[in-house]
């Protein structure tokens, strides 16, 4: 079959192997694909693997040859399911690969915001420490984590591991989940509602899927109820939050602190709010870009490929 990877770089920038691929068919690979490249790129593709590349009706219905569109991702808002089913196209994701890598990076961020490494580091850098008359300084607030309630929304495979890490810091854990009732027999954790887990934590992570529904959950009006001080965590979509709120509460001093790695375009335009605004901290969504995630995304991408020629599709979602 003619495998087309059409933006294999973030994936795969030179330290992983596409060879594997050569068992499936013929392959090519392309760093990245612009839109008004892909139809000649993909006219013969009888699979497409994408991650970010859209494949909108009009694209789909412009390749007569496709059979399968693989997203190299969790997320597959990129790929039109309607106009795919319409042409019996097999849409498959890749979930559960960058669980501990997007757990570990929520804490990175958190860690930033209590114990001000990268501040602390780049000060040191600068002479500040040689300057300095005592042994010890810090410029910004330092807090421990221990006695703080820890709010969680979406309570996946991320959420669950989230939540285990910030109970062995010591926190009290409030989840907010739409299925709360699946998790009843679960011990140490509780189930709230969002306007209670936004009243009542001290640091809010987001973990769960952008839908319509949860399009801008963080907007103003909710950010009315969070206490003074209050650290957000997003790593799942930049849509989450309306950034221009997130924003106006941080240069108002309300919110204490922001960390992303995630943003609602991205690249961000250079204009984006939260680029100039105090206590916020904008990593370039590297959170599922561990050599560990990467390969084993690479490796279920190439399993659901074979999964779809032996008849038997897995993580299928259209």
């Amino acid at each position: 079959m003619d495998i087309v990877i059409v933006d294999g770089h973030t994936l795969n920038p030179g330290d992983l192997d596409w060879s594997p691929l050569k068992e499936l068919g013929t392959y090519a690979v392309f760093p990245r694909t612009a839109p008004d490249e892909l139809l000649e790129r993909a006219t013969s593709a009888e699979i497409i693997l994408t991650n970010k590349v859209v494949l909108d009706a009009d694209t789909i219905a412009s390749l007569p040859k496709l059979q399968y569109i693989g997203v190299l991702a969790t997320g597959f808002n990129v790929v039109d399911l309607a106009a795919a089913k319409e042409r019996e196209i097999v849409v498959t994701n890749i979930p559960g690969y960058s669980t501990a890598s997007v757990s570990q990076m929520v804490f990175a961020l958190l860690l930033e915001m209590s114990q001000q490494v990268g501040h602390h580091a780049r000060l040191v850098e600068e002479g500040a420490w040689s300057r300095c008359e005592d042994f010890s300084f810090h410029e910004r607030p330092l807090f421990e984590l221990a006695g703080r309630t820890f709010g969680i929304v979406g309570y996946g495979q991320i959420g669950h591991q989230v939540a285990e890490i910030a109970r062995a810091f010591g926190m009290k854990v409030l989840v907010q989940t739409a299925n709360p009732d699946k998790y009843k027999e679960e011990k140490g954790l509780e189930f709230v509602d969002i306007d209670t887990l936004f009243s009542e934590c001290d640091i809010i992570s987001l973990n769960c899927p952008l839908t319509s529904e949860t399009k801008h959950l963080v907007n103003t009006a909710r950010l009315a109820r969070v206490k003074e001080g209050t650290l957000l965590i997003n790593t799942g979509r930049g849509d989450l939050i309306d950034e221009a709120a997130v924003a106006e509460a941080l240069n108002d001093g309300y919110l204490g602190g922001f960390a992303a790695d995630v943003l609602s375009s991205e690249p961000p335009s250079e204009d984006n709010p939260l680029l100039s605004a105090p206590n916020c901290f904008i990593t370039p969504h590297i959170a599922w870009a561990t050599a560990e995630a990467r390969q084993r995304l690479l490796d279920i991408a190439i399993a659901n490929i074979k999964a779809f020629q032996a008849g038997a599709p897995q993580n299928r979602v259209a």
